[in-house]
């Protein structure tokens, strides 16, 4: 076994306790391993949809600027060490074994034990001090307040995304209740940015910033004007901006990046419109509206929730007009998919249904009779590579796309499947 294996079991096996928030365990794992959350300069970021994005597009700004810049993220997209970046590459496998391996043995006398993110946060944290990273941009898990990433005591910026309705059996059954969980990453004195639109989420982030006498900014939507469709464009104060990923909700992101960049020049943070538009044009991130293939053209977008399914559908109108592509779609148990039918029903032609290969997976047959019921005409597989050829095949006989959406735990197993096409054809 080698030592990246030996790092994978030894998340594996701490999977097992599920999740667990609160910050007990991490702060006392941290303290165990030095506290290296507090090294680098931080910019904090919670929201339902669009963190990886935010995440993945101002590291990318502070990378071309000239700073060292760490970054964490989750799911894992295709290996463990994905979810831990310096300039935007994933960290060797030696890196990122070493940091959970000492991880895992610092946590060896604590009696209540960490969790796999518990532990993953704790590595990443380890491994940006230990790398000398200017800066760490750090993505929550789940929710804020009890989310394991939170045990930063200062960062310089603290950013939500927006706030929609997700992981209700841990945050609450309304915008509010989730807004509150969320809002806890906001630190005394420290800005604050909301990039959402719900009325109550705002005002339920509004009070916490004015209690933590946090100068709380949002986006003025008014000064930025799309460059096209697709959203991959905004014009800004005389500049055009761009990002080569696709996704009309790109735009959104986009303009929550550039608003962000404008507070942390105001925190002393040098950062020049040469190095934002370089960063911006170079960005990588996957599985949003991330075209895998080009003959058929095939298109994964992690839309795990209702919302990302409006942004995934409004995308999908954009690209395609009154083309019908096929939908290969996987999704998680404890996701509203039945929201899904009649946004997806007027966009799409044939639908195959898959179980993504996570133990909170929805069953493909389970999938397809709600989608059934509620006229979305749906064919259930019993694993993804079987779901895939017969997606695949549909599209390469009447010239159609192929579009798989639902959960970001799909993703490996699809582009393992693409590739595998594509190594066939040569």
């Amino acid at each position: 076994m080698t030592e990246f294996e030996k790092a994978v079991s030894i998340l594996k096996k701490a999977s097992r306790s599920g999740s667990r928030l609160g910050l007990e365990r991490i702060f006392e794992l941290a303290a165990l391993i030095g506290d290296p959350q507090d090294k680098p300069k931080t910019v904090h970021v919670a929201g339902t949809n669009g963190k990886g994005s935010f995440c993945a597009m101002l590291s990318s700004v502070l990378t071309a600027q000239g700073y060292k810049t760490g970054t964490f993220s989750s799911p894992v997209m295709l290996k463990e060490n994905d979810c831990v970046r310096i300039d935007g590459r994933p960290v060797s496998e030696k890196i990122f074994a070493d940091a959970v391996i000492r991880t895992a043995e610092a946590s060896e006398g604590m009696t209540d034990k960490p969790t796999e993110f518990e532990l993953l946060s704790a590595a990443a944290f380890l491994i940006f001090a230990e790398q000398d990273c200017d800066f760490a941009v750090i993505e929550c898990g789940m929710g804020g307040d009890g989310d394991s990433t939170n045990i930063i005591r200062r960062p310089m910026l603290s950013v939500i995304t927006n706030v929609t309705i997700d992981h209700c059996a841990y945050l609450g059954n309304t915008t509010a209740e989730i807004a509150s969980h969320k809002a806890g990453i906001i630190k005394s004195g420290v800005p604050v940015f909301f990039g959402g639109e719900d009325a109550a989420a705002f005002e339920v982030i509004r009070r916490r910033a004015e209690l933590m006498d946090a100068e709380l900014f949002t986006p003025e939507v008014s000064a930025f004007e799309p460059s096209d469709c697709e959203g991959v464009g905004a014009r800004y104060k005389g500049e055009e901006y761009r990002v080569p990923l696709k996704g009309s909700y790109q735009y959104k992101n986009l303009i929550s990046v550039l608003t962000c960049i404008e507070i942390l020049r105001s925190e002393g943070v040098d950062l020049t419109v040469n190095a934002v538009k370089r960063g911006l044009k170079s960005v990588r991130w996957e599985g949003r509206f991330e075209q895998l293939c080009s003959d058929p053209v095939v298109i994964f977008d992690g839309a795990h929730n209702s919302d990302g399914m409006e942004n995934f559908c409004n995308s999908i109108r954009c690209r395609f007009g009154d083309v019908k592509p096929a939908l290969l779609i996987g999704v998680l148990a404890d996701k509203d998919y039945r929201s899904y039918a009649d946004m997806l029903r007027p966009l799409v032609g044939r639908v195959f249904a898959i179980a993504p290969n996570n133990p909170r997976a929805l069953p493909s047959l389970e999938l397809a009779e709600c989608f059934n019921g509620l006229c979305l005409p749906t064919e259930p597989f019993p694993s993804v590579s079987e779901g895939f050829a017969a997606a695949y095949a549909n599209c390469c006989e009447h010239r159609l796309p192929l579009l798989v959406a639902g959960s970001l735990y799909m993703y490996s197993d699809i582009v393992k499947e693409v590739e595998r096409i594509k190594t066939k054809c040569k």
